[in-house]
């Protein structure tokens, strides 16, 4: 048993079933891992095989056909009627990260559209809550290859997005990038901004990206000593620009769940996979650890999603 892990521990971790989210595409080119997808049927397709795989939720970016991100409305749309076409996968698309730095209510915009029409309305939208440098540093040559780039999620814009998360009937996405974020979390939810059982991300980074915790042990410890203990949390993992796989252990044996895919890591030393085999590679882990994974209907309640009522 991995050192600072109670026996009661493991055993509340073992029942707890895991939770495995594809993160298809992010903002990957395709130099790293020519499987990335970008375009709708691209990952409506990719979307049914993590579903078959055991993904139960996945989030993906939208892209055009050279693969830089197209935040219009309609791309968000057809890819999701896409996905709808093909899986009943949870989804969970993005606000647009930095690409999109706008007002509050300009980089929800999307997600309120989308989640006005049964047939669009996503089960997730996130909430990076919380301000970060993003800027990409080159240990190689000690140089920065961006310069001024900035994460921003102010308390009013975040206020602002947990309003309109809410009204409209979907579970926010909690993203932490350190623990600050974590903190703000707690508050939000002592304030009752935010509801309980809360679902949150650590986000890790590791290469170029210096805006996390590393994706080692200790960075992901510094996260889930600071989870506020007086509510209830779902938290999971994902590694940006760094492999996850390091770390799936651990999170399958504390009880943790699996943000993971091609998105945020090529996998070159694994072959360059797709996300399906990505996925796979995590259910055989969990089934060797002994280790349920939850099935959708499963991972719904946990996280008390309100699925959108079918299409007549």
């Amino acid at each position: 048993m991995p050192k600072g892990i109670s026996k009661q521990s493991a055993r509340e971790a073992a029942i707890r079933k895991l939770i495995i989210e594809a993160r298809v595409n992010e903002y990957a080119m395709r130099d790293g891992n020519r499987n990335v997808p970008w375009l709708p049927h691209e990952i409506a397709r990719d979307a049914a095989e993590c579903r078959d795989a055991g993904a139960p939720i996945v989030h993906f970016h939208g892209r055009a056909a050279d693969g830089s991100p197209d935040h219009r409305f309609e791309v968000y749309r057809d890819t999701i009627l896409a996905i709808r076409e093909r899986t009943d996968a949870m989804i969970h698309p993005t606000l647009g990260y930095v690409t999109l730095d706008a007002t509050a209510p300009e980089r929800i915009a999307n997600i309120v559209r989308l989640a006005d029409d049964r047939r669009t309305k996503p089960e997730f939208a996130p909430m990076d809550v919380g301000s970060t440098n993003v800027d990409w540093w080159d240990p190689e040559t000690r140089t920065w290859r961006t310069k001024g780039l900035i994460y921003r999620n102010g308390t009013d814009t975040l206020e602002h997005f947990a309003g309109e998360i809410r009204s409209r009937g979907m579970t926010p996405y909690l993203v932490s990038w350190n623990i600050g974020f974590t903190r703000q979390i707690g508050a939000f939810l002592d304030a009752g901004t935010l509801e309980a059982p809360a679902y949150v991300c650590f986000c890790l980074t590791d290469g170029v990206m210096l805006a996390g915790h590393p994706g080692t042990k200790e960075g992901l410890d510094a996260h889930t000593q600071f989870l506020p203990k007086q509510h209830r949390i779902e938290w999971t993992a994902c590694n940006f620009n760094g492999d996850l796989l390091l770390l799936t252990e651990k999170i399958i044996r504390e009880g943790g769940h699996i943000s993971i895919g091609i998105g945020d890591y090529p996998y070159a030393e694994y072959g360059a996979p797709t996300n399906a085999e990505l996925i796979r590679r995590v259910v055989r882990q969990a089934a060797e650890l002994g280790r349920e994974v939850a099935t959708l209907d499963e991972a719904a309640s946990m996280l008390n999603v309100r699925r959108p009522v079918p299409a007549l």
